[in-house]
């Protein structure tokens, strides 16, 4: 036997068996520590939730750190912005919700599985490189949808699209016009961007927008919706159930082509009007019997153009019937605001001032109509808030309506018809629904709750009519405010159902105020 070769044997089992030893020591020391840490009721090191440190805590620990910040993530308003247009946008408002606990059980049970070597290697790769456990988010995509469109109908320059209504015996069809156009997609996107990463100090998000174009004008689509046969007022007994007559309603969609082949911005279309022989107004007053709601709201005599505007809307709303089943839509019955239809000047919001604009003061009257459709029990179709809140009704009670851009609308889910009747005078305006009480009729009422409050800002207007020190208020000014209305329906006074009926985001309207140059030394 070589030398070599029987001197390096021994050596050979040395490091064998050291290695052995060594091998047995860390797999023993390795499987206390794995026991060790399996039975460690608190986080390992290295572990972040979402870069924050959890490391050391136990779960109830962690999940107090962590829902403080996302408690307070949740009551950060986000503005967004476009040019000086601006409104806030809350996470609460559009349902988010952070998995929190989740992510605390997935830190907690981290490097405390069933496999030792894995629990070893992960819990050292958290010592070494940390390890960041994401928080899963979910929103109400339906609600920030809603809220976006809302936007769409406050912000400045904003596409207008086309419309219709009826005035006697002709259709009116209103062309719109081109502006801007919120790249809806984009803005889900950003916002979802901000409301996920909790580290974010983005404040402010520019809206993204674009040119557009109005839509076509889809004649045969009005065709379909405005199209109806002349039907007879009748009504049975035994259960009385009245059937309103119907005033038949067609026109020449051929006709109505070549018409809109021409450039207008306004087209008047002939209709063929068929009176039924029989109204309900034959029938006498077993048609609308009992009143279901009346709500008023008040408003100063003193401003006539305003008062006038009022008195107008109402006068187009009065005695109008909606069948069981059927949509209303406040545009399409006042038709489009204009001078030539008898409306006036009179104060309007708009780009975030009070400002003299045509049909000034018909949102109160949608915004009185709102109210007592609710009362009535009916579903609301169709209803955004005011960009600032109202003099005439809380936060929350609002409707505001601007012709081609945002209407007012609600479907008659009543078994009986229903007539809406008005009044206006004496600085007080009412409106009452008639119809045939059910045989469970709910009392309603609300309660409207201010989720935050964003106070206004001061504007100087240095004005050289005014002395030194002398100021002047041109616009009060008024916080901005983010509530929650709740409906309740009481049945025989015990309460059947309280639910959400709105979130709404009010907008801080600056105070401006005039003050005389101060004197130059």
């Amino acid at each position: 036997m070589d030398k070599k070769e029987f001197t390096k044997t021994p050596k050979n089992k040395v490091i064998l068996i050291v290695s052995c030893v060594l091998f047995i020591c860390l797999l023993f020391f390795s499987t206390i520590f794995a026991m060790i840490n399996m039975n460690n009721e608190k986080i390992i090191s290295g572990i972040r939730i979402e870069g924050i440190n959890v490391s050391g805590l136990s779960k109830e620990e962690a999940k107090n750190k962590v829902n403080e910040i996302y408690n307070k993530k949740l009551k950060t308003d986000v503005v967004l912005k476009y040019e000086d247009y601006e409104t806030s946008i809350n996470p609460e408002l559009v349902g988010t919700k952070y998995d929190v606990d989740k992510s605390i059980d997935e830190a907690i049970t981290f490097g405390k599985g069933g496999n030792i070597f894995a629990n070893n290697y992960k819990i050292l790769a958290a010592l070494i490189v940390k390890k960041n456990i994401k928080v899963k988010n979910t929103f109400d995509d339906n609600s920030l949808s809603k809220i976006i469109d809302d936007v769409q109908g406050n912000l400045p320059g904003a596409v207008v699209e086309p419309d219709y209504y009826i005035e006697n015996d002709k259709l009116i069809i209103t062309k719109g016009s081109r502006g801007k156009y919120i790249n809806k997609d984009e803005l889900i996107s950003k916002i979802k961007e901000n409301f996920e990463d909790i580290n974010s100090t983005d404040k402010y998000i520019n809206i993204p927008v674009i040119e557009k174009e109005p839509d076509n004008i889809d004649i045969e689509k009005i065709h379909t919706e405005i199209y109806k046969e002349v039907k007879d007022a009748s009504y049975t007994k035994d259960p009385f159930k009245l059937y309103p007559e119907v005033i038949g309603i067609d026109f020449s969609v051929d006709d109505a082509k070549k018409l809109l082949e021409e450039d207008k911005e306004k087209y008047e279309i002939p209709l063929t009007i068929t009176q039924p022989k029989v109204t309900i107004k034959d029938i006498g007053s077993e048609a609308f019997p009992e009143l279901i709601a009346k709500f008023s709201t008040r408003y100063d005599g003193g401003m006539v153009d305003r008062e006038t505007n009022l008195k107008l809307a109402c006068s187009k709303l009065d005695e109008k019937i909606v069948l069981p089943g059927e949509t209303f839509s406040y545009n399409q019955t006042l038709g489009e605001r204009t001078a030539q239809a008898g409306y006036k000047n009179a104060k309007v919001y708009e780009n975030g001032a009070v400002v003299d604009g045509i049909g000034g003061g018909i949102c109160q009257i949608s915004s009185t109509l709102y109210n007592a459709v609710l009362l009535s029990n009916m579903e609301i179709v169709e209803r955004r808030n005011h960009q600032f809140v109202t003099s005439y009704l809380p936060a929350g009670r609002d409707a505001t309506v601007a012709y081609g851009i945002t209407d007012f609308k609600f479907k008659n889910t009543r078994s009986t018809a229903i007539k809406i009747k008005t009044s206006c005078s004496n600085g007080v305006a009412t409106i009452s629904i008639y119809g045939i009480k059910e045989q469970e009729e709910y009392d309603v009422s609300f309660v409207t709750e201010i989720i935050s409050t964003t106070p206004f800002t001061v504007k100087y207007i240095e004005d050289s009519t005014l002395k030194s020190g002398e100021e002047e208020i041109i616009q009060k000014g008024a916080n901005g405010v983010t509530t929650e209305t709740y409906i309740i329906k009481k049945l025989n006074g015990v309460v059947a159902s309280k639910e959400l009926l709105s979130k709404d985001t009010y907008n801080p309207m600056q105070r401006i105020i005039k003050r005389g140059k101060t004197a130059t030394k």
